[in-house]
């Protein structure tokens, strides 16, 4: 698995990405999105200096995104955000590691100093990566996401450079 900028070569990805119910309930969008978007979206990545957009490329291909974005250089922190490309992707450790080698770039070369996420409190499967990379869970925004005609909470979960120091041996 590596991890490339995002550029217009990754438009079909994203687009079969966000086009799959499965990965829209993990990430809340109830947005629609044409191919046409996708490729504009794809095209002005390298234009944000705010942040960082990386495709998560393996042998089969594109297999998702990974995302710091929303930076606060007054506090040294962004936010984090993964999305997978479904079921061929899942399961197989590509989430894990992609976030591992963003948070040793981002850990090991500026001042951030705190990386914060949101997940939905339903999906496990994230909860457990997460925490097991060293996020830890501070606090829950009740019923922010109405889909299927039920309300589900949001979980806010964040790691700070002292924890991701501790647990990676790493002085940066």
């Amino acid at each position: 698995m590596t991890l490339r900028p995002v550029g217009p070569e990754h438009a079909e990805g994203l687009y079969e990405l966000v086009r799959d119910p499965e990965v829209r309930r993990l990430t809340g969008s109830h947005g629609e999105f044409d191919f046409e978007g996708a490729r504009r979206w794809c095209a002005s990545r390298a234009q944000h200096a705010d942040r960082l957009d990386l495709a998560i490329m393996t042998g089969d291909g594109y297999a998702g995104e990974v995302v710091l974005n929303a930076l606060d250089p007054a506090n040294l922190s962004c936010n984090l955000r993964i999305a997978l490309i479904g079921p061929r992707a899942f399961g197989r450790g590509y989430g894990t590691e992609a976030i591992e080698l963003v948070l040793g770039h981002a850990f090991g070369t500026t001042p951030l100093h705190r990386i914060e996420l949101e997940v939905y409190a339903f999906n496990d499967r994230a909860r457990h990566v997460y925490k097991k990379i060293g996020f830890v869970e501070e606090g829950v925004k009740r019923d922010s996401l109405l889909w299927g005609g039920t309300w589900h909470d949001c979980v806010i979960m964040a790691i700070l450079r002292p924890g991701w120091q501790a647990r990676s041996g790493s002085l940066a």
